[in-house]
This record gives C-alpha cells, structure tokens and sequence, in this order.
C-alpha cells in the first residue's frame, strides 16, 4: 500500500502540473472552477511552504530537506512492518501519501528552475488561502492522518496500562468462573 499509494499520488501531482503549466498560462490569471471560492491559477514557488524563500539557494536547501524527509518518511514505514494491523494499515497509508507528495515537489524542484508548480487557488473574494498543489494536499492528508493514527494507537495503550489485569483462572476452577 505504502509504494502503490505514493506512485499514485506523484504521477497525478506530475500530470496535474503539466496540465496547469499547459492550459492555465499566462500565470497568475485565476481560471474560474467553483465561483471564486475555488479557483486555477498558474503560479511557481521557487521557495518552501509559504513561498518561504531562502535566496538563490532555497532550491538546492529545500530539494536536500525533501531528501531527508523522503528517507525519514520511507524509515517509519519500514518500521511500521507489512501492516498487519488496522491502525498500521492506515499509518502506511498516512506515509505513502506524505512520501509520494514530498517526492511530487522534489521531482518539480528538479524538472523546472522556475520552482514548485502550484495552481490550486481557495478562497472567498480578496481573502485567499495559499495556492498549492496534489503534492501538498497529500503531504497534508498523510500529516494528519498520521497524526490521527499515531494519537490512536496512544490512546489505545493507555487504555491497556490502567485497564485491570484480566486472570484467567478458568483451569483452576476458582469460584464464580464459567467453565
């Protein structure tokens, strides 16, 4: 599931980007989808989230990040083992998402010197959210989805620690033991 999701997540991001960069041109024209609450406009982001930028070296700095956390990313699933378990099943999910999206931005970073095609556009009137892409919707739904399983699974040994010790004392025959 881990290296299924993440293909899939940056073949749509590559593909989707080809599309903006090819049909939502000249850049920075919004393209109306929903009113003006959803929006396609072409944008590039030489810089980090938030068009965080950190100069004429921002996409080598931020292409190496990428890097470490793709291996930090592929780290936790190796660790998280085949996912036998539910909450494993959706924290492999949660990883092949966050992975495939950090990967979909580090292919942008390499492919164009212009930076991150980004061209999703939300918002009401002048009050927009930041334009953004497949890549960082997954990376976002991966983030809180692992954050979701990994409180879960807290929860749930918590639960186990102040639970009281079950006996099972059905061999001895103690009184009040269904046999």
């Amino acid at each position: 599931m881990f290296w299924g999701t993440a293909a899939a997540v940056i073949v749509v991001d590559f593909t989707t980007k080809l599309l903006a960069e090819h049909f939502l041109v000249p850049r920075y024209v919004p393209h109306r989808v929903m009113g003006d609450v959803v929006r396609f406009t072409l944008a590039y982001n030489p810089g980090a989230a938030f068009s965080m930028s950190l100069g004429q070296y921002s996409r080598l700095i931020f292409g190496g990040f990428a890097v470490v956390a793709l291996f930090v990313l592929w780290r936790l699933y190796r660790m998280t083992g085949a996912g036998a378990r539910a909450g494993d099943r959706l924290r492999v999910l949660a990883l092949g998402l966050a992975f495939g999206g950090a990967a979909g931005n580090l292919v942008d970073r390499i492919r164009s010197p212009q930076g991150v095609v980004d061209f999703i556009d939300i918002g009401f009137r002048d009050v927009r959210f930041w334009t953004f892409n497949v890549a960082d919707s997954a990376v976002t739904i991966g983030a809180i989805l692992l954050a979701w399983s990994l409180s879960r699974e807290e929860r749930d040994h918590a639960a186990a620690r102040t639970a009281p010790a079950r006996r099972d004392d059905v061999a001895s025959g103690a009184p009040g033991q269904d046999l």
